[in-house]
């Protein structure tokens, strides 16, 4: 006699409406009650009834590793975001073999040693933006962020180089972000935003077709498959758009969270200069060597990465029946690997809601004693492909903005995480800059 109990015995837990406002601790709480699998009613944006919410280290590694030929990433992100209806289907919304066979292509363009390409325009940007900072005088962190990840990430991923036409492409994109599911209209709007995407991208695919160049756009233009044959005009805009949504998104956010939380922690904020000053002395742009020796910095960002994850819970089709933890859950169910609460577990993380970044220094390393515990870039195979690209430029942010400027948070904010599909501050975080003499 089987001890597997159905899908309906899974405990049940009633968010409250206002959920996205705290998500982390309401999911951490879930977890400490019921355990690393429990459902609950459909959040708000979601078509389906329920959702069933797999949580901690154990859950992340049987959906990421173990059982991930169960879940689907197309299914799961179709139903939360019509992604692929709007930017065509890139590689975080493929599975299976279409999926590796794509990611073999582009992996070569994301190696940490590739991030040498990338390092310069990433601090000519950052210098040149960080200028406007000063000269406003008071900003919001997450926007004047999202301007620099963007620039970026269209420059490397686009070829695009003037002005205009990045001035054009982010346009674009708010407006892709402002369509919602449930407008009527929707349709009819979206299809002379992706006119115009077309317009702006086919000619760059076509120039790179004729002359291709050594970065990640060159790379994918040239790539053929193991029959010899190239990536359709198609295909390739749609891998360059999701690519360029989730490559700023998560820069965007971290970026302006970590220097959030090293301006409300001046004591660490002043060991990570002590590290710069050693690492850089009086050089102002660090090389990619210079990027991977800051440790104290670097954990800062695996603690804000901790706190603060860009995506609050990794949506999943079930394609097949699976058992978890005494329980049964169909085919045809959506699940959430939970990224927020994994992150926010007392017996992995201590004080989970502390900023506390030499939890990840030796010798305490909370997150190698519980592997698939921090998953802010997902794990295992598929872990995010963009890892190595966004972590040396949101170094090189930080770096260059704590050496260079004094930040103070302007007082009367609310500031915290919303989170729908991805989170935000709701407020954004203003504060004023000045030069650091």
């Amino acid at each position: 006699m089987s001890n597997i109990l159905p899908y309906e015995a899974i405990p049940f837990v009633e968010l409250p409406p206002d959920y996205q406002h705290h998500l982390a601790p309401l999911l951490a709480q879930a977890y400490q009650q019921h355990g690393p699998i429990f459902r609950s009613r459909h959040l708000r944006y979601l078509q389906h009834d329920e959702v069933v919410f797999l949580v901690g280290p154990e859950a992340n590694r049987f959906v990421l590793v173990d059982n991930r030929q169960k879940f689907s990433h197309f299914v799961g992100w179709s139903t939360i975001f019509q992604m692929a209806k709007a930017f065509g289907r890139g590689l975080l919304s493929m599975d299976g073999e279409e999926h590796a066979r794509d990611r073999k292509i582009m992996n070569p363009a994301f190696t940490m040693s590739y991030m040498d390409r990338y390092l310069p325009l990433m601090n000519r940007i950052i210098r040149e933006q960080a200028k406007s900072w000063l000269e406003a005088g008071e900003v919001d962190l997450h926007e004047k962020a999202r301007k620099i990840t963007f620039e970026v990430a269209a420059r490397a991923l686009t070829g695009l180089e003037e002005n205009d036409d990045i001035e054009r492409f982010r346009t674009l994109f708010l407006k892709f972000q402002m369509l919602t599911p449930s407008q009527e209209d929707y349709e009819a709007r979206l299809a002379p935003l992706q006119s115009e995407l077309h317009a702006l991208l086919l000619p760059k695919i076509e120039e790179q077709r004729r002359k291709p160049t050594n970065d990640i756009f060159g790379l994918l233009v040239q790539a053929r498959d193991e029959n010899g044959n190239v990536m359709s005009d198609e295909q390739l805009m749609a891998h360059i758009n999701i690519l360029l949504v989730a490559g700023h998104e998560t820069s965007t956010s971290l970026s302006a969270w970590l220097l959030y939380l090293l301006n409300q922690h001046p004591d660490y904020t002043q060991r990570v200069l002590q590290e710069q000053e050693a690492i850089l002395g009086s050089r102002n742009e660090p090389t990619l060597e210079d990027v991977k020796r800051m440790k104290l910095l670097d954990n800062a960002l695996s603690e804000a990465e901790r706190l603060y994850p860009p995506i609050p819970n990794g949506p999943r089709g079930v394609v097949e029946d699976f058992e978890f933890h005494g329980y049964h859950v169909p085919a045809g169910s959506l699940a959430f690997y939970s990224i927020i609460g994994s992150h926010m577990i007392p017996s992995i993380f201590a004080d989970p809601e502390s900023f506390d970044p030499d939890r990840f220094a030796p010798p305490r390393e909370e997150h190698k004693k519980n592997p698939y515990a921090l998953i802010g870039f997902g794990g295992g195979p598929r872990i995010c492909i963009g890892l190595n690209f966004a972590q040396v430029e949101i170094k090189a942010i930080v770096s260059h903005i704590l050496r260079n400027y004094k930040l103070e948070l302007i007082p009367g904010q609310e500031i915290y995480q919303f989170y729908s599909v991805v989170g935000w501050p709701v407020n954004g975080i203003r504060v004023r800059i000045s030069e650091r003499i």
